[in-house]
């Protein structure tokens, strides 16, 4: 299955929702007014591209149908189209520029986050790097477990400590094992404590201070991964992970399971931080890199 296939699949749900909420109100009106941009309006605002970024959004409709003297509803959604992919247009290629290159993945219990750096493992196998794989969530009693299991299916080693060993030592033998063998990524699992941010803000501190001495030349990246179902409750989980750590890409997990998948759009807007992976599907491969063109293609496709 090709790229916009998996795309085509994973946003079924929005697909149905959200441009079939569109057709209908191309299709019941014969003008374009401002009660057609408020049903636009409040049907992004139900996608869950949030409020503020749906007005936004309407405002650079707005502007555009009058720049371009529009008065047929029917072309709505080829500017609509349009304005999405201005907004999430930009570089989410993950690039893979020092030896290693050092990948540290958070985010809340329940998310997925495990399964994503095994998926993501394997996609980066694929691609022909070398990954290994450190299993600093400690705090969680199967976390460890998981995670060599995830190694064992992408084939990628896993260097890991007992339940309740100190993260950030985790992380220090990770590094060194990911330079004496010249690995090309290494991928850290966090734990995900956010309901105590204090805890969690000392112990990512603590992590990000070891990668910087021990890794000083390495590139690093930090992603966020959160659950897509969540919708907006995702950019709010966001918004804390941004106050105690820099972020530099999201993931979004679960995709395919919800009609909410406008939250990529109020993501990129929002936090101005793009999406550099969706999950698609629940085998190995469905986890995908993001790509704005494909993703609105997908979106606005007609079966």
């Amino acid at each position: 299955m090709g790229l916009f296939d998996k795309f085509k699949k994973g946003l079924q749900k929005t697909r149905d929702s959200f441009a079939g909420a569109l057709g209908g109100i191309a299709a019941s009106f014969t003008k374009i007014d401002e009660e057609l941009f408020e049903e636009i309006e409040e049907t992004l605002i139900m996608a869950d591209v949030g409020v503020d970024t749906s007005l936004k959004i309407v405002e650079k409709l707005r502007e555009a149908v009058k720049r371009d003297r529009v008065t047929d509803p029917k072309e709505i959604r080829r500017y609509l189209k349009g304005v999405l992919l201005e907004i999430l247009q930009g570089d989410t290629d993950l690039e893979i520029t020092t030896k290693p290159t050092v990948l540290l993945v958070i985010g809340v219990n329940g998310v997925g986050k495990t399964t994503t750096i095994g998926k993501l493992a394997a996609l980066l196998k694929n691609q022909g790097h070398t990954v290994l794989l450190s299993a600093a969530d400690t705090f969680r009693a199967a976390a460890i477990d998981q995670l060599q299991v995830w190694g064992q299916r992408s084939g990628c080693d896993v260097i890991a400590h007992q339940e309740g060993s100190d993260p950030a030592a985790v992380i220090y033998d990770g590094v060194a094992a990911a330079k004496a063998r010249g690995v090309d990524v290494l991928i850290c699992d966090t734990a995900g404590r956010l309901h105590n941010k204090k805890n969690l803000m000392d112990e990512l501190a603590k992590i990000n201070r070891v990668i910087d001495r021990e890794a000083a030349d390495s590139k690093k990246e930090t992603f966020l991964v959160l659950d897509a179902t969540t919708g907006q409750n995702g950019v709010n989980q966001a918004k804390q992970f941004m106050e105690v750590t820099d972020l530099t890409g999201i993931v979004l997990t679960k995709l395919d399971g919800t009609a909410k998948g406008g939250v990529v759009v109020a993501i990129k807007d929002q936090l101005g931080l793009p999406v550099r992976y969706i999950g698609v599907g629940e085998q190995v491969d469905d986890l995908q890199p993001f790509d704005a063109q494909t993703f609105v293609d997908a979106l606005f496709c007609e079966e």
